[in-house]
Order: structure tokens, then sequence, then C-alpha cells
């Protein structure tokens, strides 16, 4: 009994206890200072309020950045820097095995020229405020106002850094391309100083024309303001055509390599390359959007359809004229629909990209089989019959199959035949700018340095004469 009695005496000693300590809780939170003094001012009384009454909190401003539109840029970047790695096996695998380390090496050593000279002062001059519609300023230079904020005039929800990273992809890959003209007949050294001013005097004012706010090209004035321009939506122009062009100029320059051609040394090799490069282009593609959106979509499903058609057009061709259906053929397609579809991809549907893969493999397997002999110039991969070609063809394509409802623009199919006029003008100005100052770069890099390899060492091969490193082990 005394047992319950004090049980009971202790329950209700803590319950009285806990009674008191809330009332005087709730008392201390309800109370509010004397406005002078340290007097507090009586408990107020509970009243029951409405809650509509009741003032919200201020509301937290919503960041314009969006994490999956980050996201996807950042990934993009990631696809698209892939893409040199793979065109060093695509172009490593079609050389002779003497040579397949310096091609590796020159697409390596690209990413890494090219990627500081972007963050030096390329990115400033290809997207920084413009001056006179022909260059951007160096307001942007050692990257200096590029960080996580957005700039709204290129991408409003992703940070600018991460814009100009994506953006550095492309700079790297474009010049890695020409070297498929001059491989296996070019000194090193030469190389690296051609790629530094290449990339300085063509790949970033050409961007700028084409791509930044107030280039003469670009469809945005300075402002950011929409009007008639260009339509590129992933590097017809400023990659492509723009590579390409430079590729004819340096296998001209450099004339035809020693000894007789060979076949390719490692199919296998390049079917590897061609499939990271496949791979890779949905970034350079579905990346342009600059957000994960339906954009980004019709871009992605148009780089695949067109790609496949272009590839099938190119078998077909060699069966045709060959009769047989070719490894080397099949790959060189893709890559000539992939090249074809790139400033088109965001502008025109899927059945029209279709038509755009069909024509570029015919245009280039015409180019590559025809006009290759027919000049008698050596472009070692077919660096200007693919992407030169391919290039024109796809720039071209844009301007007639663009279609207002994929992205606001109509191309001449749906009667805006001006704007196929800007598609010519945009070609014609890009042909004749890299032509002439290509040609001017490797007569300076001739003089300062000399562009091409003795005859021994290309008979050596370029591995060992200007790497010391061999490819491959050979065990007697």
């Amino acid at each position: 009994m005394r047992a319950r009695f004090g049980y009971r005496l202790l329950c209700g000693i803590l319950v009285a206890g806990f009674t008191a300590l809330s009332t005087l809780a709730q008392e201390s939170a309800s109370a509010t200072p004397a406005s002078t003094g340290g007097a507090a001012a009586p408990p107020a009384v509970s009243v029951s309020v409405p809650a509509a009454a009741t003032t919200p909190p201020p509301a937290t401003p919503a960041s314009p950045i969006s994490s999956g539109d980050t996201a996807w840029v950042l990934m993009a970047s990631a696809m698209v820097l892939l893409m040199t790695p793979g065109l060093a096996f695509f172009y490593g695998g079609l050389v002779r095995k003497k040579n397949v380390l310096s091609i590796l090496m020159q697409c390596f050593i690209v990413i890494c020229l090219v990627t500081v000279q972007w963050a030096l002062f390329g990115y400033s001059l290809a997207f920084g405020p413009d001056v006179k519609g022909l260059i951007g300023n160096l307001d942007w230079a050692f990257l200096r106002n590029v960080g996580a904020d957005p700039f709204a005039g290129y991408a409003a929800t992703i940070p600018h850094s991460v814009f100009m990273i994506f953006q550095a992809m492309f700079a790297v890959i474009t010049p890695a391309l020409i070297l498929g003209a001059f491989a296996e007949r070019m000194k090193f050294s030469a190389f690296c100083l051609f790629l530094v001013l290449w990339s300085t005097l063509v790949y970033d004012p050409v961007a700028h024309w084409v791509w930044g706010l107030g280039g003469f090209l670009s469809r945005f004035d300075a402002a950011g303001t929409a009007r008639a321009g260009a339509l590129d939506f992933a590097g017809g122009t400023v990659v492509h055509i723009n590579a390409g062009i430079a590729a004819l100029v340096a296998a001209i320059m450099l004339g035809k390599r020693v000894g007789t051609a060979s076949p390719p040394h490692n199919l296998p090799f390049a079917v590897l390359g061609a499939g990271l490069l496949w791979f890779g282009w949905f970034g350079f593609n579905a990346g342009s959007s600059l957000a994960a959106n339906g954009l980004a979509g019709n871009a992605f499903v148009t780089t695949h359809i067109a790609t496949a058609a272009a590839g099938l057009a190119w078998v077909l061709c060699d069966w045709l004229y060959h009769r047989r259906a070719t490894t080397l053929g099949v790959i060189s397609g893709a890559v000539a629909g992939l090249v074809a579809i790139t400033p088109a991809c965001g502008f025109v549907s899927p059945m029209s990209a279709i038509w755009i893969g069909l024509g570029a493999a015919c245009c280039c397997w015409l180019a590559v089989t025809f006009l290759k002999t027919k000049l008698g110039y050596d472009d070692s991969l077919d660096a200007f019959g693919v992407h030169g070609i391919g290039g024109i063809v796809g720039a071209l394509a844009t301007g007639i199959f663009a279609d207002k409802a994929v992205n606001g623009c109509d191309g001449l199919l749906y009667g805006n035949a001006a704007q196929f006029v800007w598609q010519i003008k945009a070609v014609l100005v890009t042909i004749v700018y890299s032509a002439v100052v290509s040609f001017v770069l490797f007569k300076l890099v001739d003089k300062l340095v000399g562009l091409r390899v003795s005859e021994h060492e290309e008979r050596v091969g370029l591995d060992l004469t200007q790497h010391k490193e061999a490819g491959y082990t050979m065990l007697d």
C-alpha cells in the first residue's frame, strides 16, 4: 500500500512539475520586451487566429541555376571530351603501324594545349563582349568573371563556368580533325605551333562570328536580341567546314606521302574510334541545347537517325561500285552523317534527318572516291572529304530543311529562302577565311621550324623519329 501510495505521489509531483514548466515556457515565449527600460509586458492572452491571417515568412528567391540542366551539360562536356581520344583511335587505326603513336600523341597534346589556350584568352576571344562583330574582347581573359553565376546571354540556367568548359571541348576537337589530312608526315614541333596559332587566329574568330553575341553571322546581337543570321546548332561551319578547309590546305602544301598507299593497319581500332565518336556526338549535338529539354531530345534523335542513314548509304555506294560492302565504308559513312547533321540537329525533324544523312554520305563518298583522285591531293585520312564536304552539305541542308515547329526558324522548303541565303553566306565566308589564314600560318610555321619531316624519318616512321617510342612490341 505504501509503495503504491509513494508511486502515485511521485507521478503526481512529476505531472505537476511538467505542467508548471510548460506554463512558464509558454508565458516566456509570449512575453514582449518593453520598448524602454527592462520591464516585460504582461503575459498576452491566448487568442486563436485564423491561418489566413498569419503573415507568411518572406519567400527565398529561387536560384536561376537548374541542377538538371547543369548536370546534363557537365555530362555532355565529358562526352565531347571523349570524342578526341575516340578520334585518336579512329585515325590511329587507319595509318600505318609505324605512325600510330604519333596520331595518339597529336590528339592528346591538342587536349592539353587548347585547354590552356582557351582558359587564358581563347574563350574570351570567341565568346567575350563583342568588338565590331569580328572578335570578343579580353574582358574574360584568364577566366575573369567566369564563375558560378549564369551569363544569361548564352545560358540562363547553368553556371557560366559550365558553359565555358562545354565550349572548350569544341575548341579542342576542331584542330584535331585537321591532322587527318597531314598524318604520317608532319613534324611534331610544327604541329604544336600551328595548333596554337590556328586555334587563336581561325577557330576563335569564326566561333565568335557564328555563336558569339554580336558576331556578324550570329542570330543574336550584342544585347542578346534575336535577328536574322546563320543557323549552326552545334558546329557545321565553326567546326567541320573550318577544319575541313584547313585540312585541304595542309594536304596540298605538304604534298604526298613517301611510298605507296597502304591499307589501314588496324581496322578494329578504327571501328572502336568510330563508336566512341558516335557516342560522344550525342553530347556534342544534344548538349548544345544547353538544357535538359525537348530540344535536346530532338537533337539526340536526329543525330542518331541521320548517322544510321548515312552509314547505310555509304555501304550501298560501296556495294554498287566496288561490288562489296566494307567495314571502313560503314564507319566512314557514319562519321559523314554525324558531321552533316551537326548544324541541323536542333532545327530539323527526324524525317528530314534521314535525307541529310543520305545526301551527306553520297556527297562525301564521291569526294573520297573520285574528287581526291582527280585533283591529286593526298588527304591521308579524308579529313576534307568527310568533314569539309560533310560540313558544307549539312550547313546548306540546314537552310533547306529547318522547321519552325522544331526551333522557331523555317528553311527554304517552308518558304524562307532568306535563311538559305544566310547559310550560303556563312559557308563561303568560312571557306575563304579558313583557307587564306591557314595557308599563311602553314607558311609561317614552315619558315620557323619546318613543316615536314625528312624522307628518311618518314620512311622509318614518326613513332620512332619524333617520339622514340613504338606502338607495338615485335617478338622475333
